[in-house]
């Protein structure tokens, strides 16, 4: 993946200061670059290539292979298999853009700009990927599936300005603490019995949120780099661990979404 050769990177001290959020990460920030030297930054070594291609290989990927398996002709509502794939991509490129473009010579106004981008990103699949779950959960409920579903896109706003108005990482985490409790509430109503989906779906999405929790926590408490400074400045430092963990959680989502789409055209409700 690395080919050429690049400018004079950078320790932590003398990068500039909107870059400095881990004490931890010693060596190898890029300086700051045109939109074209950031993009040549991805043929090499710098401590954030790691954090682009562990997001980036996964985004073409999914945006290549998921349309070809997702089965269209067996889904009964189209719309949910659209959002479902949107959402599988919107965390990946929020995070490329930031991650690629973060030393960009507009300083930090834009590297704010991208972080919003990026902390988006996770919103839209914090909602865009629970809409099928809402959907299908109360499939016999029209009414109050209209309510809840509205409901949760009211309280997915609120997690975006949350998350884009936090000031670190923590704050971050905690605003989409109450999207994840909306979630495990029809998770319990599936557990219980009254909500609708595959029998082999519940497992899949309690998977996932559980993965992606163990990776914001994980990032927040920056191990392994916190132990050994430097030693993981441009491999499997924090975020890196975070970003495969998220690829995990979203293909969890995604084998759970699916089975419960499937399951759609087999199920009628009671009253049916």
């Amino acid at each position: 993946m690395v080919f050429l050769n690049g400018p004079r990177l950078l320790d932590w001290a003398n990068s500039p200061p909107h870059l400095q959020f881990n004490r931890y990460v010693l060596t190898g920030y890029r300086p700051v670059s045109s939109v074209q030297d950031c993009v040549r930054s991805l043929f090499y070594l710098h401590n954030e290539l790691g954090n682009i291609y562990t997001h980036g290989i996964p985004l073409l990927c999914f945006l290549v292979l998921l349309p070809f398996n997702i089965p269209w002709s067996q889904i009964s509502v189209t719309w949910l298999g659209v959002v479902h794939f949107l959402a599988c991509l919107s965390p990946q490129l929020g995070s490329v853009l930031y991650h690629l473009f973060m030393n960009h010579e507009g300083g930090a106004p834009v590297y704010h700009t991208l972080l919003a981008l990026d902390m988006c990103g996770i919103c839209m699949i914090n909602t865009l990927g629970a809409l099928p779950i809402v959907y299908i959960t109360l499939l016999c409920y029209p009414s109050l599936r209209s309510v809840a579903l509205l409901a949760y896109v009211v309280l997915s706003g609120y997690a975006i300005y949350c998350a884009v108005s936090a000031r670190d990482n923590v704050r971050r985490l905690r605003s989409f603490a109450w999207q994840a409790l909306f979630r495990l509430v029809f998770f319990l109503l599936r557990w219980a019995g009254v909500g609708g989906g595959s029998p082999t779906s519940l497992r899949h999405f309690l998977t996932m949120d559980t993965v992606a929790l163990l990776g914001g926590l994980i990032n927040i408490s920056r191990v392994p780099e916190r132990f050994r400074p430097g030693l993981f400045d441009y491999w499997c430092n924090s975020h890196q661990i975070m970003h495969v963990l998220v690829v995990g959680s979203i293909l969890c989502l995604h084998w759970g979404v699916i089975d419960d789409l499937v399951w759609i055209n087999s199920y009628r409700c009671p009253a049916d």
